[in-house]
């Protein structure tokens, strides 16, 4: 999970999309209740990315990673941007094939 956190943290922060994408699985779900919605499939995700990340100038640095077993995480990160500062946690679930195949995304 380590690994999988770490690289999606250094795509979105190179607002690399695609490289994003490539760590979700075809079917993937974000359910972000701070905004009120959920992102589903790749171009649901393609479309939170695109939103959240590269729109308002996103940069996020990991604060910490409680691993919940090899498939499970909470990650803690500090997000500023063009919208200020703001702390986030999102509850990640990999797949067997090392994929992220649901984030649940809020702010503190």
């Amino acid at each position: 999970m380590q690994k999988l956190v770490e690289n999606f943290v250094r795509t979105t922060n190179a607002f690399d999309v695609d490289g994003a994408l490539s760590l979700f699985a075809a079917d993937a779900v974000i359910d972000d209740v701070s905004v009120g919605d959920a992102f589903v499939g790749t171009e649901g995700v393609r479309r939170y990315i695109e939103r959240f990340f590269v729109g308002y100038n996103t940069h996020s640095e990991l604060l910490s990673l409680e691993n919940l077993d090899d498939f499970n995480a909470v990650v803690r990160l500090d997000f500023t941007g063009d919208f200020g500062h703001e702390i986030g946690t999102l509850k990640i679930a990999a797949n067997s094939a090392g994929l992220i195949e649901r984030i649940d995304a809020d702010l503190e």
